[in-house]
């Protein structure tokens, strides 16, 4: 067997083979057996017909195919240790170069490689933003405004009170009326009217729209005109000069609780009104810390890749893309929706569709391969009673979106589901590990061991200085040559030890 190994540059490897022509021969003739055996050649009962009467019926095409198919199988396990390749997958037979003496092309391909940067050196501020009070007392507002009292009244529209009016608006184009294009068809809409030196960016159809309701009654209507800015963020509304019409319908009071110890208690098991405040405080500490540590992690991952070596075949690409895709498809489903009426809905081919999540199948199938490689290259171990607690965290949250009480999952499903908690461990442990290096942790916790073993070869010198100067008091002169030796020993060690 005569192997020649050409790495190509899209991470396959092409292997050019010639094996020995016996090899080819014997391959013939199991595969005339084969093939007799579904055939019926007059004269001979099934499968024991002579070669060359086989080869008659059946075609020198047909028993060369096959015999292609038996020497395949029986030598690819070689012709991959011949190659000296790790294979991602199975490789195909690419091109029949020629049969005499059999030589074949096969296209395979290769394990991903990653040769990793310096990310050890990689250092970026780590400051993650603490909870202000203003933001605490903005949730405790929300939660009074949910808590509000809603009543009619017959009155003028006061601040705070909820309105609810018919509104249209127009685009105003010129002096003619068929000029005009109406962008809010004439409908009833509900609108809390916010204090007067309240900024509102997010109110609609315009910050301060409210504050045009004060003063009126049900009943009454109002036109008025707003310019949208040219930078406006609604592209139907912006850089226009828009016309409102509005007439109230209802006016209603709305009363707050007022923020005290009471109040906490209708919220929840609260005693008081600073234990609500903690707890709020908590949550928004820790869903802040959770959005900064992802956006530092992006940071570090991103750098990490940049200054990395990745290389990957065409098929693992793929694979990530199904993924990608399964994983669009599922959370269609949760909205009842499916790929296809989605991608109708976008006027878009399925291949179209790929060729758009292409670009983030590959930065998640990079990030994957940088974490995987950064594991081994910190030596990150997942424990077995850690793998099989999360296995089974994963099972039960199958069987609960499933709504199923007794989940029948077979040893295989299994198999897959406990490999990829194992992956998704290694990735988020391999991502914290990188954390703390950015963080400059790590290089801290080294500098102090080197500190503490420095201290600890100190404390020995002192404890063998004592037992000399023990021994001499003691007059001990036949321990003394020994002693000194011992002393002169455990200096030479501190002295290496401080230059380590």
């Amino acid at each position: 067997m005569k192997v020649n190994t050409q790495i190509l540059d899209d991470h396959q490897a092409k292997i050019t083979v010639e094996l020995e022509p016996e090899t080819f021969e014997k391959a013939k003739h199991q595969a005339a057996r084969r093939v007799a055996k579904r055939m019926k050649i007059p004269g001979f009962r099934p499968g024991k017909a002579p070669y060359q009467v086989i080869l008659r019926y059946a075609g020198e095409a047909t028993i060369v195919d096959e015999g292609l198919e038996i020497l395949v199988h029986d030598n690819y396990p070689s012709i991959i240790d011949e190659a000296k390749i790790e294979p991602y997958g199975p490789g195909t037979l690419e091109n029949v170069i020629d049969l005499d003496p059999p030589t074949l092309e096969f296209i395979v391909p290769l394990e991903a490689e990653v040769e990793l940067g310096d990310y050890k050196s990689l250092r970026f501020p780590y400051e993650p933003e603490s909870v202000t009070d203003e933001e605490v007392n903005t949730v405790l507002d929300n939660l009074r405004e949910q808590e509000a009292i809603i009543e009619p009244v017959e009155r003028k529209v006061l601040e705070g009170d909820v309105v609810t009016a018919k509104i249209k608006a127009v685009v105003q184009k010129g002096d003619k009326e068929n000029e005009e294009e109406t962008i809010i068809n004439e409908r009833s809409i509900p609108f809390v009217v916010l204090e007067g030196d309240t900024e509102n960016v997010d109110e609609w159809p315009f910050s301060g729209f409210s504050q045009k309701l004060i003063g009126l009654e049900v009943g009454d209507e109002k036109t008025f005109t707003f310019s949208y800015p040219d930078d406006y963020s609604n592209e139907t509304m912006k850089g226009k000069n828009v016309e409102f019409h509005v007439v109230v319908e209802l006016v209603r009071s709305r009363t707050l609780p007022d923020l005290d110890d009471n109040f906490a208690s209708t919220i929840g098991e609260y005693e008081t009104l600073e234990d609500l405040r903690e707890d709020i405080s908590t949550t928004l500490e820790a869903r802040k810390l959770a959005s900064y540590n992802e956006e530092y992690d992006e940071t570090i991952l991103k750098n990490v890749i940049e200054i990395s070596t990745i290389k990957f075949p065409p098929q693992m690409l793929e694979s990530q893309i199904d993924s990608v895709l399964n994983n669009y498809r599922a959370d269609l489903e949760q909205q009842n929706l499916d790929l296809d009426l989605y991608l109708k809905s976008r006027s878009m081919s399925l291949d179209e569709f790929k060729e758009e999540i292409t670009p983030i199948a590959e930065e998640r199938l990079k990030r994957t391969l940088v974490l995987m490689e950064i594991a081994n290259a910190e030596n990150i171990q997942i424990e077995p009673d850690e793998l099989q607690t999360e296995t089974m965290s994963a099972l039960q949250a199958i069987a609960q979106q499933d709504k199923l009480e007794d989940l029948k999952i077979s040893e295989a499903q299994i198999t897959s589901l406990s490999q990829n908690v194992y992956a998704s461990l290694l990735a988020n442990k391999a991502l914290l590990q990188l954390r703390d290096i950015c963080q400059g942790k790590l290089e801290s916790d080294e500098e102090q061991a080197l500190e503490t073993d420095a201290e600890e070869d100190l404390e020995y010198i002192e404890e063998a200085q004592v037992v000399n100067i023990t021994n001499e008091s003691a007059g001990d002169d036949d321990n003394e040559p020994e002693i000194i030796e011992n002393l002169e020993e455990t200096e030479t060690i501190d002295e290496q030890a401080i230059e380590d």
